[in-house]
């Protein structure tokens, strides 16, 4: 079995940052690439970060320069550190984990319930 769980988030201050973190548990041998997306309401869930385990990384248009993906794997936690954050950021904030259940297998896709992240003053 395995857990991905988003934690981090809450009410923060156009301008101000918030730290996002998402931490994959359970029996796997491996972290694959890892994303974050966000649903804001009323809209479908758009990617905004993932960060392969090689080190590859990549952004969305619009959270790039603001936005910064890093990941302990040690500790199995992939972070999303989030600054000049903007009205139109407030949403939820999930986590894809790609995780390998067994040596040879293929990757398996898992998804976290999500924390929310409201922008306002």
């Amino acid at each position: 079995q395995v857990q991905v769980a988003e934690s981090g988030g809450g009410l923060v201050q156009p301008g101000g940052s918030l730290r996002l973190s998402c931490a994959a548990s359970g029996s796997f041998v491996s972290l694959g690439t890892v994303g974050w997306y966000r649903q804001a309401p009323g809209n479908q869930r758009e990617f905004l970060a993932a960060r392969a385990s090689g080190g590859g990384q990549n952004y969305a248009d619009s959270v790039k320069g603001r936005f910064s993906i890093s990941r302990d794997d040690a500790q199995n936690t992939v972070y999303l550190e989030m600054t000049s954050l903007k009205p139109e950021d407030t949403g939820v904030y999930y986590c894809n984990a790609a995780v390998r259940l067994r040596s040879g297998r293929p990757y398996v896709n898992y998804w976290g319930q999500g924390t929310q992240v409201t922008v306002s003053s």
